[in-house]
């Protein structure tokens, strides 16, 4: 039978965590760091998480969540272009490739992180369509669930990719189809 988790231990790793993440970023953490940060042995580290990608999973379920800059303008389509270029491919993207290796490892850890993260992406969308529409940029029938997956989709995406997307092809795309 496994021993259990020592609270304070599990605790002590997920702040190294978050600590790292905000000094070193995501690249350049390590089991070696993050134990000795800890005050745990790398052994209790693998016995609790199978990669550096899951302790992050946790880390950010538990912890303050870093909330992404989301323009809101009067101009629509410069808020989505906005968006779209705020990943350059470095430290967001390789955080997104390490949150989409948790949700294919750990599908409970991925689906809450994916409900806690995607959150503030759909209330943004939501509230920035009501804002197009009453404008008459947008149609009154586009979806504002549908327009945020496609949003969080394109981010991640991006991120698998490890490279920007063509902002200025999926904007236009995008507002093509919503169009009013």
């Amino acid at each position: 039978m496994p021993r259990p988790r020592s609270e304070s231990a599990r605790q002590a790793v997920l702040e190294a965590m978050r600590a790292a993440l905000s000094s070193s970023g995501y690249e350049a953490v390590t089991i070696e760091g993050l134990a000795e940060v800890a005050g745990v042995s790398k052994q209790t580290i693998y016995r609790w998480w199978p990669s550096k990608a899951a302790i992050l999973g946790e880390a950010l379920l538990e912890g303050e969540l870093p909330v992404p800059t989301m323009p809101f303008t009067e101009d629509f389509a410069a808020d989505l272009k906005a968006w779209f270029s705020a990943d350059d491919g470095g430290e967001t993207g390789a955080l997104a490739r390490a949150l989409i290796a948790v949700t294919a490892t750990d599908p409970g850890l991925g689906a809450a992180l994916n409900e806690r993260l995607a959150a503030p992406i759909r209330e943004w969308v939501a509230a920035r369509l009501t804002l197009a529409v009453s404008a008459g940029e947008v149609r009154a029938d586009a979806s504002a669930d549908v327009i945020a997956d496609h949003v969080v989709a394109l981010g991640t995406y991006a991120a698998l990719l490890g490279r920007p997307i063509d902002v200025d092809a999926t904007v236009d795309v995008l507002l093509r189809g919503i169009g009013a």
